[in-house]
């Protein structure tokens, strides 16, 4: 079932959290938000994710704008991954999800 703004139930959010949640996603991003990185760079820093899990979060996040994808004419080629125009101003509402997260766990303990 498709939503539009029309449609009681659609939600913004809803759409947004699908588009950066689930479980390795938030940590592409938030390694990203620090720095571009290469590909193997990212897989080395997210322990446990494959190969073929990682470029496929990256090309989810890439067709939905929030991340580039820089290939260098180089040998051997080099490809970089950074955030977009679009990305970068996820850069504060994902800070700001780091904080909350931060004092959600410090509460709990």
């Amino acid at each position: 079932m498709t939503t539009t703004e029309n449609d009681p139930l659609f939600c913004p959010t809803e759409t947004i959290l699908g588009m950066i949640g689930g479980k390795w996603k938030g940590m592409i991003l938030w390694c990203i938000c620090r720095k571009t990185m290469r590909f193997n760079a990212l897989q080395r820093t997210i322990p446990g994710i494959s190969q073929r899990m990682l470029t496929k979060q990256l090309r989810e996040l890439e067709d939905h704008g929030i991340i580039t994808r820089t290939v260098y004419p180089e040998i051997p080629p080099r490809v970089e991954y950074g955030l977009s125009q679009h990305g970068e101003t996820l850069k504060p509402i994902l800070d700001e999800l780091e904080s909350w997260s931060r004092a959600y766990l410090n509460e709990r303990q």
